[in-house]
């Protein structure tokens, strides 16, 4: 099965720029497939986690957190369709936090941020090494999302859930050929 990496903390404010899809070309004997500017990437070829983080790593121009995930993983999360067919409402953005490892949940869900007031961000669910919430478009969002780590106590990265529905529709057609 296919792998996917998502890379933490790279292209976001003038910080740890690269570009994805030079470094897609240089691993070209893994057929990555480059999604978005975020450090987002499907590998199909049947490689180790091991040989493809050290190779990711030593290719970047700057010391990076990598967090690898089964594809057939996220084909399960996107199957079950946890945000519904329902859009959301303007402002309001669908996430997707990958844990670098399986932690489990904060005892009670949701947890809304702030705890008291207008919420900026609620996690709504955790799905194995998955965190699904909501946050609005606020800058102060980003920090709540930042508390992410301290919450499930691993690193964490973010991507919004049409970034993972592309995932998966890569996955998916891949699995076709």
């Amino acid at each position: 099965m296919a792998l996917v990496v998502f890379l933490k903390g790279v292209n976001v404010g003038g910080h740890r720029t690269f570009r994805p899809s030079l470094l897609a070309q240089a691993l070209k004997r893994f057929r990555v497939v480059n999604v978005g500017a975020a450090g987002t990437f499907v590998i199909p070829a049947a490689v180790g986690r091991t040989t493809l983080r050290a190779e990711m790593l030593r290719r970047l121009p700057f010391e990076a957190d990598l967090i690898v995930c089964d594809g057939r993983d996220i084909l399960r999360l996107v199957s079950g369709n946890p945000f519904g067919s329902r859009p959301s409402e303007p402002g309001v953005v669908r996430f997707v936090s990958v844990l670098a490892r399986r932690r489990p949940p904060p005892a009670r869900m949701p947890v809304t941020m702030p705890a008291d007031g207008a919420w900026c961000l609620r996690i709504l669910a955790c799905e194995g090494r998955f965190v699904l919430g909501l946050y609005r478009r606020e800058m102060r969002a980003i920090g709540y999302l930042g508390r992410l780590e301290q919450i499930f106590g691993v690193p964490v990265t973010t991507r919004n859930w049409n970034t993972i529905l592309t995932i998966g529709r890569i996955l998916k057609g891949l699995d076709a050929l």
